[in-house]
């Protein structure tokens, strides 16, 4: 399982691009933040696309970049529409990409992102997702992961605590997680932590680099 955040899904006679308005709201910020870490890297691996809009807009902005989206089998149809009205040369077919059958990928990547996926996963997938970095990166490869995080066991604000609780209602496996547990699953996966960046609307971009061969 490799979840985006809740979306919405317009259907007609024919099925419409699905469109989740957070992705708009954040994208800006997110991407001022990748044109500093991704300017000399090549092939991005984008975990839990979700509708596809940040791949469609980050490969639009870095076009350097061959952004690769992934997610679970069901949402790829939707990123499918979005690349496909993109028609962008650096954006590539999306992948299938769950943590509970990870795909075995022919290359490794110089930069992972993504983004409001680890407080929607059980913390088991959150593990075994961090075990898979090893064979996904490359030596000096950068994961980039944007989203809500506790410090210290803690809620940075009541927003994040509420909406801690509504993820909780949906699913007791899901919920904000800590810093320093992610933090040391990164560490055991050979990466090292080089920014952790606050963002608005209370989440954060966290950077790590992996410095294991």
């Amino acid at each position: 399982m490799t979840p985006s955040a809740p979306f919405a899904w317009t259907t007609a006679t024919t099925m419409e691009k699905p469109h989740a308005p957070a992705t708009e709201r954040n994208r800006e910020h997110i991407l001022a933040a990748l044109r500093r870490h991704f300017a000399d890297r090549q092939r991005v691996l984008e975990i839990g696309s979700g509708t596809g809009q940040h791949a469609v807009h980050f490969a639009a902005a870095l076009p350097h970049l061959s952004w690769q989206a992934s997610d679970r089998p069901q949402y790829l149809p939707g990123i499918r529409l979005w690349l496909a009205e993109a028609r962008l040369p650096n954006t590539p077919e999306p992948i299938a990409f769950d943590v509970n059958t990870p795909p075995t990928l022919s290359l490794r990547y110089d930069a992972i992102f993504s983004a409001n996926t680890l407080h929607i996963m059980s913390w088991p997938e959150v593990e075994r997702l961090f075990t898979l970095f090893p064979a996904l990166m490359a030596p000096g490869a950068l994961f980039c992961c944007y989203g809500p995080f506790n410090y210290g066991g803690r809620f940075t604000s009541a927003s994040n605590a509420q909406f801690d609780e509504s993820l909780r209602q949906d699913d007791p496996r899901r919920g904000i997680r800590d810093f320093e547990a992610v933090d040391a699953l990164a560490r055991v996966a050979g990466m090292m932590l080089t920014e952790d960046a606050e963002m608005p609307a209370n989440n954060r971009c966290i950077t790590w680099r992996r410095t294991a061969t």
